[in-house]
């Protein structure tokens, strides 16, 4: 049996048109994770691709919100960017687990890639680390990870229609936290 040769992932066809699902809720952190989400985008897809930022009123409502996004038939990918931060309660489990839970199926059921950029923090400082500080940005992260699905789902769909089997490597290098000296995310 051929195997198909490793090689790295070319670009969609076209520029892909992207949305974002953006949380008001704890706003001064979602701000900046949608600035780097656009950021990213630009830097890499240029002017000639599509973004459009839809505001959610909070974290919960972001995985219908990200649905309804999926629903239009426009978009080849959406970023859906959050802010949970605890509280004296445990209210922040279920909202985090509920949204998690949501956005991992939408990919599953429709084929349209779904990018998690869902900040999870104990404190207000571990979220602003997270949102452009020390930890870096989840909003770029996650706008990163949308493109390379995205390139990668293009390439196992033109390979499949040569009637190849694909085989490739991402082309730019990935996070890696087990290799961070604090191995904390």
């Amino acid at each position: 049996m051929k195997e198909s040769p490793e090689i790295a992932i070319p670009e969609p066809g076209g520029p892909p048109a992207v949305c974002v699902v953006v949380s008001r809720y704890n706003g001064s952190i979602t701000a900046r994770m949608r600035e780097a989400a656009e950021a990213t985008f630009r830097a890499r897809v240029g002017d000639g691709g599509e973004i459009a930022f839809i505001d959610a009123p909070g974290t919960f409502e972001l995985a219908a919100l990200t649905a309804a996004a999926i629903d239009t038939g426009l978009y080849d990918g959406v970023v859906a960017l959050g802010c949970v931060i605890k509280g004296e309660t445990d209210h922040d489990k279920y909202i985090s687990q509920a949204v998690a839970d949501a956005l991992a199926i939408l990919p599953v059921q429709t084929g349209i890639p779904v990018a998690f950029g869902v900040i999870t923090a104990g404190t207000p400082q571990q979220a602003a680390a997270r949102a452009g500080g020390e930890k870096g940005n989840k909003g770029a992260e996650a706008m990163d990870a949308l493109l390379d699905t995205i390139a990668a789902m293009t390439h196992l769909a033109e390979s499949a229609d040569r009637g190849e089997r694909a085989s490739f490597s991402l082309d730019r290098a990935a996070t890696d936290k087990a290799d961070s000296e604090s191995g904390e995310n």
